[in-house]
This record gives C-alpha cells, structure tokens and sequence, in this order.
C-alpha cells in the first residue's frame, strides 16, 4: 500500500514532463521600434523581429498595450498597383525562422496614445498566442527608423 503512495506522484511528475519542456521554448520579440508621427497624429505604426527558435510554429492572434486604446496587426500590399493595409487576424511564425516587422510591409498599428509620448519613451507590447501563451516585447518611440 506505502508503495501506491509513492508511485502515484512520480507518475503524474513523469506525465507532465513533456509539457513542461515544450513549454520552455518561447519565440522573442526583439528591435521594437515605434515611428513617431511628423504631425501630433493618433496613430503610429511598430516594427520588430519575431524570432520563432522552437521545432513548432506559433501564431500570435492578438497585439495589446496599455498606451494605446487599440493596437493591431497589420500588413500592407501592393494589390492592382494600390498599396493597400489589412489586418491581419493571425500571424504564423514558422519553426526556426524570423519574421520581420517593418515599414512597407507587416508592422503594428497603434490608434490613439492615452498619453503623450516623447521620443526615447518606451512602450511594452504583448502579443496573445493561441496556446494562451503571451509573448512580450518593448518597443521605443523614434523620430527615424534605426
């Protein structure tokens, strides 16, 4: 009976194992950067490099911050020689690869600052995955792209 006591416990620590390591691999968001305006306008747009360094792809389908009232993802394209801006509802990163957030291309849109920003000021983003993980990343307000 002492023995069942024991082997219960190890085999539900054994059990979880697996996810506890596939937990450990997280994708990173890193050379945040926030194009400041020309003009006092309410809205910006962000880049970054999200960087997926685990064996399975990830999809971020939400983009938050706490300095803006609404933040989204979006890309822009180029459709019957019209540069066009969508959102986009989910965004894969592949195993192993990088994708790039930047000007003309995917990028953040960030819709009216809750409170002034200066240049230098930095800015915390999260982005939702959908396995209810969330990634987060600081973006800095520049006049200019780095």
């Amino acid at each position: 009976m002492r023995m069942n006591r024991l082997v219960l416990p190890l085999l539900l620590l054994a059990a979880s194992a697996p996810a506890i390591a596939s937990d450990a691999c997280m994708p990173v968001a890193s050379e945040g950067w926030i194009r400041k305006p020309p003009a006092d306008l309410p809205v910006m747009a962000g880049y970054a490099k999200l960087e997926n360094p685990c064996d399975t792809a990830v999809t971020i389908v939400a983009a938050s911050t706490d300095a803006f009232a609404d933040t989204s993802i979006h890309v822009t394209r180029v459709e019957d020689g019209v540069s066009r801006m969508r959102v986009t509802p989910a965004l894969e990163l592949p195993a192993g690869a990088t994708v790039g957030m930047e000007p003309g291309g995917l990028h953040l849109m960030l819709v009216n600052p809750k409170a002034p920003l200066q240049t230098g000021d930095k800015v915390s983003v999260v982005f939702a995955l959908d396995d209810g993980r969330t990634l987060a990343g600081e973006f800095e307000l520049r006049s200019t792209a780095p």
